[in-house]
């Protein structure tokens, strides 16, 4: 369980990078869109679990690779905007969310056996 002190850094991590990345983001994922999905804070708050969503690209992997490769870059720009507010920028380790492409592969399913019992 998170306490709210975590949930708070989360929610503003998050909206920082959103930022950044909307007006970044097609660095990272040309002619694709990011979405972060959700941050996770450890409990000593030194480390942000960011969740990415990536859209219309057709390697989320090489996607992923970037962000880690880029991660030292991302930490100043988020530092720059946060630094007044939070006392140590937490590190970021990058994850791909694959919940929206599992929704989707399942309502495919779901299409697919409603189509075979309507026959």
């Amino acid at each position: 369980m998170e306490s709210v002190r975590q949930q708070k850094i989360a929610k503003l991590v998050q909206h920082t990078i959103s930022d950044i990345l909307l007006r970044e983001g097609s660095t990272y994922a040309p002619g694709g869109m990011i979405t972060v999905t959700q941050v996770r804070m450890t409990p000593d708050l030194l480390v942000a679990r960011i969740y990415l969503s990536i859209f219309k690209s057709d390697t989320p992997q090489n996607v992923m690779k970037l962000f880690k490769e880029h991660r030292g870059e991302l930490r100043k720009k988020l530092g720059d905007k946060l630094r007044f507010q939070l006392r140590r920028i937490p590190e970021m380790e990058f994850f791909l969310d694959e919940t929206l492409d599992e929704v989707f592969r399942l309502e495919e399913i779901f299409r697919q056996i409603k189509k075979d019992s309507d026959k």
